[in-house]
């Protein structure tokens, strides 16, 4: 049995104080680490003092790093920044990220390595664009991005790797992939895992789907057998949904 990981996205929203509020309401809410791993992944700001009050079941993770250990990369934040203030996953290949700030799959792939070299948990989001869907692409796009992405990474790192399957054309317009949808697009990723590598590796491995995922929905998504958690963004916003979101998986 894979173990279901729900993670929210809080993208650029909440100050320290409302973040502070958050991390409250929901630290001792969350459902033992050991039946489900719940993460936020928060704005670089508020990182350490959401660690400091995180408690025993929820961990919090960074929206981005960069793949070099120090530099002149202004506005950047490397991995060992992230380690030493207590974070333990990073989001890597977010839609946003590829198409506003230029992000690629070789950018991808140096992240992915460098947050195994310290530690780091990583999710990896794949995805295809509404017109990439209508032309009966989505295959080949993530087919593309996985051989990319995952370049050079051992079965052992890729096993420990978890990665969220995010239509670009369901994030944040309400719309959502059906259960039956989200649940093939998932099957497939494990299939090319599989095809990269093997079947003890492609049934380790973790999927989740992230599209306009809320409380609504979130039980016949996990319903599905591809599909091993959640990535959500607007509907983790709020303490209370969080919570139901979090223990749906327990389902």
């Amino acid at each position: 049995m894979r173990k279901p990981i729900i993670a929210g996205n809080w993208k650029m929203f909440k100050t320290r104080d409302e973040a502070l509020q958050f991390i409250y309401a929901v630290s001792d809410k969350m459902p033992e680490k050991e039946k489900v791993e719940s993460v936020i992944f928060a704005p670089f700001v508020v990182l350490r003092c959401l660690v400091k009050r995180q408690g025993e079941n929820l961990r919090i993770g960074a929206q981005n790093m960069h793949f070099e250990e120090q530099g002149a990369f202004t506005g950047e934040v490397a991995p060992n920044m992230l380690t030493s203030i207590g974070v333990t996953y990073v989001l890597i290949g977010h839609s946003e990220r590829r198409a506003m700030f230029n992000e690629t799959d070789e950018s991808c792939n140096k992240k992915l390595h460098q947050a195994f070299n310290h530690d780091l948990k990583p999710i990896l989001c794949v995805g295809e664009s509404l017109e990439q869907r209508e032309n009966n692409l989505t295959e080949k796009v993530i087919y593309n991005q996985l051989v990319e992405d995952l370049k050079s990474l051992t079965k052992e790192q890729v096993k420990e790797l978890v990665i969220a399957y995010e239509p670009i054309w369901a994030i944040g317009t309400g719309k959502t992939a059906t259960a039956e949808i989200a649940d093939e697009t998932c099957g497939f990723i494990r299939k090319t895992v599989a095809k990269l590598y093997d079947e003890e590796t492609a049934e380790a491995i973790r999927i989740q789907y992230g599209g306009s995922v809320k409380v609504s929905n979130i039980d016949e998504l996990m319903a599905q057998p591809n599909i091993d958690g959640a990535l959500i963004g607007g509907a983790s916003l709020k303490a209370d949904d969080f919570i139901t979101l979090v223990k749906a998986a327990l389902k």
